[in-house]
């Protein structure tokens, strides 16, 4: 009952070092407060306690806590899975020292200097601050391996200092890196921006607020513990982390791939670049042949793309360029590189196709089993690793089921017949000689001088009236000599599924808030950047919303993957940035994205603005812009990066160009569907108001050529219990790409498929 039960009380809401400590607390553990003004609170303050200031915390309207670390405290509690109190008791017990420190040895002396500058207060203020600077060389954060109420406390303090000139960060100072690593965080940037507006803060409580908007409506996640499984050894990413602040000067084994390897002091070391996926850095290991055991057996190994386990001690690197290094004391090889010579039986890397030399991304596509090796693959599906758990986490905290969706269908969602048919009557085979699929006979003959009697013809009459057939639903079509599906494996043709949706449609009729994310298919002979044969399609359905629903779900999902690429792969995001293949000024673009409200026009505002561009600008397209076109890519990215430079949501389009199940608008020459438009890719999402009126969704599927028979179920959910209900798709890999900055899509998927190309 806490999540939707605290109030804020205080006096004077204004820009406080204490409130602001509150509500980033708030945000970061996902707790909704309700925050009111309250002019008369003696009784509040009373009750909380003597040092109570003017802020109070309210719990059921009658218990209340009045300090700030109290305040934090209790609100952490109620998020235990955020792990803000510390992971552990001997980590909470750690915290709460520290709290109580910053709180009397900084928070405090930070006041008093603001209201009356002292020197020596000043000079117990830096006594205080250079006692965390040396706690901090070791960590990277106060307490435990995350984020808890100390770093959250210590930051707001930091800020708080730096605004009124009393502290200012330093390059290479343990504290300024704690600051600068904060602030960053999208839940402080939140906080911050939450001082200055008033109402609640934190996350909506998932009762009692708009439906579909809750932070965590389905609870906080059960944490993971290791109850029987332990890596044998420490990921590469842990070990740089921080400049490999926590294990400088430990023993400790890790394993992974060379990317390079170089014998020095005539032959006396090995250098060896080991990575193991976890991130883009590698980390350099040192074998010396007079006191690493197994130099021999890695020196012989092949070079790059051999396998080692190492187990060494983690040492500041002499190096530039790198933090720390391993002095290795074992090293194992535990798979050589046998690229010596065509068969495969002598080692060496002669033949090893991902040498350390730079190679084209249409090579390695070619070889598509070992690009994950090379920077930029493994870039790309850490990032794409990431989109897919903020994609699952979104919609989970926000109260969706997750569907399953069938990928062997007999429907095809989009009406365009760009399906990949799927049929066992080829056999297993596929040398077989002679191979004839079943057709359809012509009907036999009457045999000659055949004559059936009254009675047989009564009976057959009989037969073929007691027929049972069901109006709604497609009759079978038999012509002769056209493939007879019916001895086929589904007994009709089935194909991979194009889309989820008109499935998971069906759940939202019953469940409300649903989606699905799996992979689909489309057999459009097409070589462009933006195009696959298969691809993966995350398509959300919500009953009981309109087109204003649906557009506002699809931006905040796009914000929430951008903010969460942000927070979670910076470093990846950073070699996209400074890669060729990448994209210069990517991290400034998609900061542009969450910065902005997405801009929303009519597809017929659209038309008129490419039409001024082209009349007024001297703007040049391939194709004419003209009402009831379907919009080509230039078209869209013109509008998205040369007008409104922002991502744009194109609303209202001609039904022709759209898909029947779209809802006709009132004025019967347009749907309510929405596009959205980004930079460098164009479309990402499509989406509409779905039609829930069964008479004009069957003129639809007239209109569109479609015969209602072929979806009669779908049209069972406007029979019985229909509603109003929306939805939107969006091509997971154009995701990526806008993502990544990467100008192919094929580059973004493990194995792409295309039109001729179907390898591994």
């Amino acid at each position: 009952t806490l999540e939707s039960k605290v109030a804020f009380a205080g006096s004077e809401l204004n820009e406080s070092l204490e409130l602001l400590q509150v509500i980033a607390t708030a945000i970061a553990a996902g707790v909704h407060l309700d925050r009111v003004e309250v002019k008369s609170q003696e009784d509040v303050i009373k009750a909380t306690g003597p040092i109570a200031k003017s802020l109070a915390l309210t719990f059921d309207k009658t218990a209340h806590i009045g300090t700030t670390i109290s305040m934090m405290r209790t609100i952490a509690s109620i998020a235990p899975a955020t792990k803000l109190l510390g992971a552990t008791d001997i980590e909470k017990a750690h915290g709460d020292a520290w709290l109580s420190f910053i709180w009397s040895s900084i928070d405090m002396p930070i006041e008093s200097m603001i209201l009356s500058p002292h020197e020596a207060t000043k000079a117990d203020l830096a006594s205080s601050l250079q006692v965390i600077e040396s706690h901090l060389a070791s960590k990277s954060y106060m307490v435990g391996d995350a984020i808890t109420c100390v770093d959250i406390s210590l930051v707001v303090a930091l800020k708080t200092a730096l605004d009124n000139k009393l502290w200012e960060p330093k390059e290479g100072e343990n504290l300024s890196r704690l600051y600068s690593d904060l602030i960053t965080k999208s839940f402080f940037s939140a906080a911050v921006t939450a001082l200055t507006q008033s109402g609640p803060v934190g996350a909506v409580p998932a009762t009692g607020g708009s439906s579909g908007s809750g932070v965590l409506m389905n609870g906080p996640a059960t944490p993971v513990f290791n109850r029987l499984y332990r890596r044998q050894r420490i990921r590469i990413k842990e070990v740089l982390k921080a400049d490999g602040a926590d294990y400088i000067g430990k023993t400790v084994t890790v394993a992974g791939w060379a990317r390079t390897t170089r014998n020095a002091n005539k032959g006396q070391l090995l250098f060896v670049e080991l990575n193991d996926g976890s991130c883009g850095m590698s980390l350099q290991c040192v074998l010396d042949t007079g006191s690493t055991e197994g130099f021999d057996q890695c020196k012989a190994s092949g070079g790059t793309g051999a396998s080692f386990q190492f187990i060494g001690k983690v040492i500041a690197s002499p190096a530039q360029g790198q933090a720390v290094e391993m002095q290795v004391v074992t090293g194992k090889l535990l798979g050589a590189v046998y690229g010596g010579n065509q068969e495969g039986t002598e080692v060496g890397g002669m033949l090893y196709p991902m040498s350390k030399k730079a190679h084209t991304l249409e090579f390695m596509r070619d070889v598509a089993h070992l690009r994950p090796r090379g920077r930029i693959h493994s870039a790309a599906m850490r990032i794409r690793h990431a989109m897919a758990y903020a994609t699952h986490n979104f919609f989970h905290n926000h109260g969706f089921l997750y569907i399953h969706t069938p990928i062997l269908t007999c429907a095809d969602c989009e009406g365009a017949g760009e399906q990949f048919a799927v049929t066992t009557m080829l056999g297993t085979d596929h040398l077989a000689l002679g191979v004839t699929v079943p057709v359809h006979e012509p009907p036999a003959p009457a045999a000659e001088g055949e004559k059936l009697s009254k009675k047989e013809l009564k009976r057959r009459a009989k037969k073929e009236a007691n027929k049972k057939v069901d109006p709604s639903k497609l009759e079978e079509v038999k012509v002769v000599g056209a493939v007879d599906y019916g001895k086929d494996f589904f007994a009709r043709r089935a194909n991979l599924t194009v889309s989820g949706q008109l499935n998971v449609e069906t759940h939202a009729c019953a469940l409300s808030d649903v989606y699905t994310f799996g992979p689909t298919f489309r057999a459009e002979n097409s070589h462009t950047a933006r195009h696959l044969s298969e691809f993966w399609m995350i398509e959300p359905e919500i009953a009981f919303a309109d087109l204003t629903d649906d557009i506002n779900l699809a931006e905040d999902y796009l914000k929430y993957c951008v903010q969460f690429a942000l927070d979670h792969c910076a470093e990846d995001l950073e070699f996209f940035e400074n890669n060729p293949h990448g994209e210069e000024g990517l991290r400034d673009r998609l900061r542009n994205v969450l910065e902005n409200p997405f801009k929303r026009l009519t597809y017929t505002e659209a038309i008129e603005v490419l039409q001024k561009a082209v009349a007024e600008d001297g703007a040049k397209f391939d194709e004419k812009p003209e009402w009831g076109i379907d919009l080509p890519s230039e078209h869209e990215r013109y509008l998205c990066e040369k007008v409104y430079k922002m991502p744009v949501v194109l609303t209202d389009y001609p039904k022709e160009i759209k898909a029947f199940y779209m809802k006709l608008n009132d004025d019967k020459k347009t749907v309510a569907a929405a596009d959205i438009l980004v930079p460098k890719i164009g479309e990402i999402i499509g989406g509409s108001q779905r039609e829930h009126r069964k008479e004009v969704l069957v003129e639809r599927c007239i209109e569109s050529g479609l015969d209602p028979k072929a979806v009669w179920w779908y049209l069972d959910l406007r029979k019985y219990g229909t509603v109003p209900h929306a939805g939107f798709g969006l091509g997971f890999e154009r995701l990526i790409l806008f993502v990544t900055g990467l100008q192919n899509i094929r580059d973004v998927i493990p194995f792409p498929r295309w039109a001729g190309n179907a390898e591994f």
